[in-house]
């Protein structure tokens, strides 16, 4: 291949020789080259190394936010139920206290206790010294902790003046249950009083310790308080007999029963029956001879006869 080169002002001409493959390499040069290069590189991009932001990385992202935008959800709906839940504890003792509030003025109005003397609109009084082991600050709970605190601590004193206005008015109804009053019998009429008497089997004078009720044979004999029973079965002079112990060193004697009901141990009630009327023992016909012992000795009965039973 010949290059000619002219010149223009001595009108002479040039021609330089160049080799017949240099058009080759000239155009190796300028596409072959520069396409090589492109190739390798987008194979380089392709296979070798991965992008750093491709379309399933940008998938797998807004994946991970959305499962985090659920987490979330979830976790407020959580929250939201446990702050409605334990709103609606609060409501429920704030009732609960109304009506205990409510039950307990109620039960110090007809216990009769004077109002200045349990006053159950306030907490029960305490104290004591402080303690020099106590730390300083600790923790504080939120508000609303704080209210549930306070509402369960007024509950608990609230219970704890119910039990003892509950305790106060238990030993008022066992001292009226166990306060001997009325007859022994459901049925009758007075035969003999107490005090000294004509004997009815030898005709001497003599002290009659007790009270007889006359009636109907098999009729009831009933308790007149609430005690233990302390002895039941035959005893000499009794006959079929029964006593029970009401406390404070009061007891009652019931003789010349035709049937015995109860047993040593059994608690009874007032008015209940305990035995049926006979005549057993040392008797002249059907009747109940009652006795009123105080201490252990025989007391007059009739005081506590004509006493009304509550």
């Amino acid at each position: 291949m010949n290059i000619i080169i002219l010149n223009n002002k001595r009108g002479h001409s040039r021609t330089v020789h160049l080799p017949r493959r240099l058009p080759w390499l000239l155009f190796g040069l300028m596409v072959v080259v520069p396409m090589a290069f492109g190739m390798g590189g987008w194979y380089l991009m392709q296979y070798l190394d991965e992008p750093l932001f491709s379309d399933q990385a940008a998938q797998q992202w807004r994946l991970e936010v959305k499962r985090n935008k659920e987490e979330v959800g979830k976790l407020r709906q959580r929250t939201d139920e446990e702050l409605r839940a334990l709103t609606l504890r609060l409501a429920d003792m704030q009732a609960r206290l109304v009506r205990l509030d409510a039950l307990g003025e109620r039960l110090v109005d007809v216990a009769g206790i004077r109002s200045d003397e349990f006053d159950f609109g306030m907490g029960p009084a305490m104290g004591g010294p402080e303690s020099r082991e106590d730390g300083g600050d600790s923790y504080q709970a939120p508000a609303f902790s704080d209210a549930l605190d306070d509402m369960v601590a007024t509950l608990e004193r609230r219970e704890q003046q119910l039990d003892i206005l509950e305790s106060l008015l238990n030993n008022r109804h066992q001292e009226r249950q166990a306060a001997l009053a009325g007859r022994p019998i459901s049925r009758g009429w007075m035969s003999s009083r107490y005090g000294y008497r004509t004997d009815p089997f030898n005709g001497k004078l003599a002290m009659h310790k007790g009270v007889d009720f006359a009636g109907k044979d098999g009729s009831d004999i009933v308790a007149t308080a609430s005690g233990v029973v302390t002895y039941s079965g035959e005893r000499w002079g009794y006959g079929l007999m029964v006593e029970i112990n009401h406390g404070n060193g009061l007891s009652t004697r019931y003789g010349h029963a035709r049937e015995l009901l109860v047993k040593p141990g059994d608690i009874v009630k007032p008015g209940a029956v305990i035995a049926k009327m006979g005549s057993s023992g040392r008797s002249t016909g059907p009747h109940v001879h009652y006795e009123v012992l105080r201490n252990g000795r025989q007391v007059n009965p009739q005081p506590y006869i004509y006493r009304p039973r509550h």
